[in-house]
């Protein structure tokens, strides 16, 4: 299921409502009788809100092991794409199901909002989609508004677009494999009750999915894979071998990338042990061979900075020039009389006043850098 998806001409066309509690603590589910219709100002902000989530998300198809018929949400989708008139109906049975999964004591209640949304694109055909949203905080915000002449604040609680907890979009494409269906949880925990228990989606194995996980999955193997007292610049070094690998192959060979990024029998071994529990995990095994998406190998590459800190106030900034010579260009030691730690670090020239800013603009590792954004890099 290969396509291109756009959002620019979609459209509200109507909504039903349910607020979901949880039952194993007494909650109740009650789901409004009417559609929701909006005039043209009204659709089109709600059509922002109820799409911008959706970008930029992992492609997913709905699934069950025994059939895909009997997946219920496949069926409510279905039923509303053959007939929009089905909406409300078949909300109310999308609601129940979410309450009848609710039944977890960590689940927390909320409101949903189910939208029929029109004119979405598909490699350049129109066709609808049903957006299901669900949040779990209400935001308190303020009103002036006026009252006998006068002018009052009131404060009012509600749903804030942006911190909306969980969402799923089924696009009417591809029927027969489950629809394109794009998720998100923005809670974090209960991933798996949203996905797999009320969606029941699976992760589509193409090969934007497969570069991405593979890069994940080194990552993940080089912070919390690898023994405890590895040193930070061997963790970097796997890893940066693997998005080296990413980055210079087309076809992934699994023998190839182990002896290329891995290196020795050991650390092969330990990948292999670790591969397992990472695709237990995440609930779906990585296949050996695939063509390397390019876009996901240098989006991989550029997150891989790291930053070592020492309880001496000084904090040293990791490049990817830096963690291929690591070896060559950085070595520790103890000193033998106090017993403390040291970093010897070998350079040709300062970059910075002394080479002139023309000299550290031209640098692209400086560059990489300093544009490298904090919140994408691995955890150590």
């Amino acid at each position: 299921m290969s396509f291109t998806l756009h959002f620019r001409k979609a459209k509200l066309a109507a909504m039903c409502l349910a607020k979901v509690g949880n039952p194993v603590k007494g909650g109740k589910l009650q789901t409004s009788r009417s559609l929701c219709r909006f005039d043209k100002d009204e659709a089109e902000l709600l059509t922002h809100c109820f799409l911008k989530s959706f970008r930029s998300l992992e492609l997913h198809q709905l699934h069950h092991h025994t059939s895909l018929e009997s997946n219920e949400l496949f069926g409510f989708a279905a039923a509303i794409f053959e007939d929009e008139s089905q909406l409300l109906e078949q909300g109310e049975l999308i609601a129940k199901h979410l309450f009848a999964r609710s039944n977890h004591p960590n689940i927390k209640s909320g409101d949903l909002c189910i939208a029929l949304i029109r004119d979405i694109s598909v490699s350049g055909h129109s066709v609808s989609a049903i957006s299901l949203v669900k949040s779990e905080s209400k935001v308190p915000f303020l009103q002036i508004s006026e009252r006998d002449g006068d002018l009052i604040l009131t404060t009012e609680q509600g749903i804030y677009p942006d911190k909306i907890d969980k969402g799923c979009l089924i696009v009417n494409h591809g029927k027969a494999d489950g629809y394109a269906v794009y998720l998100f949880d923005k809670s974090g925990a209960g991933t798996q009750f949203w996905v797999r228990d009320f969606v029941g989606a699976r992760p589509v194995a193409n090969d934007d999915f497969l570069t991405k996980r593979y890069s994940e999955l080194c990552v993940a193997f080089a912070d919390r894979g690898l023994p405890a007292d590895t040193r930070k610049e061997e963790r970097l070094g796997v890893a940066s071998r693997a998005m080296t690998y990413l980055n210079e192959a087309d076809e992934f060979a699994r023998d190839e990338f182990e002896t290329k990024a891995l290196k020795t029998p050991e650390r092969i071994d330990q990948f292999d042990r670790f591969k397992q529990e990472f695709e237990s995990e995440r609930g779906s095994e990585l296949q050996d061979s695939f063509t390397i998406s390019k876009s996901e190998a240098a989006k991989a590459e550029k997150k891989l900075r790291s930053k070592l800190k020492l309880d001496s106030g000084v904090t040293l900034q990791f490049s990817p020039h830096f963690i291929h010579h690591a070896d060559d260009l950085m070595e520790r030691g103890v000193e033998e009389e106090t017993g403390r730690h040291f970093i010897k670090l070998f350079y040709q020239q300062e970059i910075g006043e002394s080479a002139g800013a023309g000299d550290q603009a031209e640098d692209p590792e400086t560059n990489v850098a300093e544009d490298a954004d904090e919140e994408d890099s691995p955890p150590w």
